[in-house]
Formats: C-alpha cells, structure tokens, sequence
C-alpha cells in the first residue's frame, strides 16, 4: 500500500467508526488506502483513555446477548443429558 499522511480527523473518524459502528479494521484500512497495523497501532495508543458511553453500551450488550446464548446452550445441553 502506498505511504500517506492520514489527517487527526480522518484517524479520529476511523478510529470512531471501528469502536462505536464496528466497521472491521481490515475493511477500514482497505477504505483508506492503509495497513491494518496503522488502525492498531492508532487504536492501541487510544487506550489508556476512558471508554466512551457508546463503548460501554455495546459491551453491556454484547454482554447480555452472551448471558442469553450461554443460557440457551446450558438448557440444550441439560435436555439432552436428560434423554440420554
């Protein structure tokens, strides 16, 4: 890929889109013309800040949606132990 300065704000927009939108970093990079280890490296000087509200929300519900899955696989699995 070809080598170019990225603005703060086009970083700033791309950076946004992976954490709040959860566009796929490799999808991003291809978009803008740069390597997924420029997203990475972008998105690991970024942590040492706080998460944003849109963060916490999409992990509170991934978090539920996980709950749900594994409930549903606990009750499969007991039902089936039950027949057996």
């Amino acid at each position: 890929m070809k080598k170019h300065r990225i603005t703060k704000e086009v970083k700033a927009d791309i950076i946004r889109r992976v954490k709040e939108e959860g566009v796929p970093i490799k999808q991003a990079a291809e978009e803008h013309g740069i390597t997924d280890s420029a997203i990475y490296k972008w998105l690991g000087r970024g942590i040492e800040g706080t998460p944003t509200f849109g963060e916490l929300s999409r992990v509170q519900k991934q978090n539920k949606e996980l709950f749900q899955i594994i409930g549903e696989m606990t009750l499969k699995l007991s039902e089936a132990q039950k027949k057996s």
